[in-house]
């Protein structure tokens, strides 16, 4: 008698995706023909140029954009709509002014009617683990731009979401603070075990974060390839970029996506 097969189940599945608007006057193909896995617990990035459509594909894992052909899948269920397991993360932070930094995060729990005692704890861990220990209570206009975008990350993370999608989170902000944002997600993403899928313009944050980078073409987008980052899973940011694999990985990506200078 053979074995019985099972089947494998994935965090994020796309089958053969295409996105088309259109309108009386435009007829745009924003994606075509993309397949993609994500794995439990893994870490994808996502680099493309400019209007490739990586955005457009966090949308359609999160439901809030339907595929105009194929199919979407989250842990084995095809998605047809808005999904409420998922953790999002934008280039802004998307704070209230009028909240403190505790009552931002705690937001998330509001509009979920999660318990409160339940809401109240988890919180108290995600300040703890993303170093926003005595700024619970300051407003957002008392926080630095990384300090902010710790509160969205904890906001994002406060229900346990199996999948957490980021949009150039760190984007907006300073070299510096950007290359601290990277080590302390890379942290906190081996502490939760949550799957992350995070689209950026920048080769080395893509490297440094990920076990795998998606590279896309040009719009209508497409996977142009996918390469395996083969760099320790603790990663001291300085060593790392002087790791042989991380040039590696960089230098394979520019010539992939034929860019012309390095990506910051």
């Amino acid at each position: 008698m053979s074995p019985v097969q099972t089947a494998v189940t994935h965090a994020v599945e796309l089958d053969g995706v295409a996105v088309r608007f259109r309108s009386k006057k435009t007829d745009v193909t924003a994606l075509r023909d993309v397949s993609l896995r994500v794995a439990d617990g893994e870490f994808v990035t996502i680099v493309g140029p400019s209007g490739c459509g990586k955005s457009t594909l966090l949308k359609l894992a999160s439901g809030l954009l339907r595929p105009s052909s194929g199919a979407v899948r989250l842990r084995g269920d095809t998605v047809t709509g808005p999904r409420r397991d998922i953790g999002y993360v934008f280039q802004r932070a998307a704070l209230l002014d009028w909240r403190t930094a505790r009552r931002n995060i705690l937001l998330q729990a509001e509009m979920r009617h999660m318990p409160s005692a339940d809401a109240e704890k988890r919180t108290d861990e995600l300040i703890a683990m993303t170093g926003l220990t005595g700024f619970e209570d300051a407003y957002p206009h008392e926080l630095s731009g990384g300090m902010q975008q710790r509160v969205a990350l904890c906001r994002a993370l406060l229900h346990k979401p199996p999948l957490l999608l980021m949009d150039e989170p760190f984007g907006a902000l300073d070299a510096l603070t950007r290359e601290q944002m990277n080590v302390e997600l890379r942290r906190i993403w081996r502490e939760t075990g949550t799957t992350v899928l995070l689209v950026t313009h920048s080769i080395a944050e893509a490297v440094y974060l990920a076990d795998r980078v998606v590279m896309m073409t040009a719009r209508p987008g497409t996977v142009a390839g996918v390469i395996d980052v083969d760099l320790p899973a603790e990663r001291d940011y300085v060593r790392t970029m002087a790791d042989p694999e991380f040039a590696r990985a960089t230098r394979h990506i520019r010539e992939h996506l034929g860019a012309t200078s390095a990506s910051d």
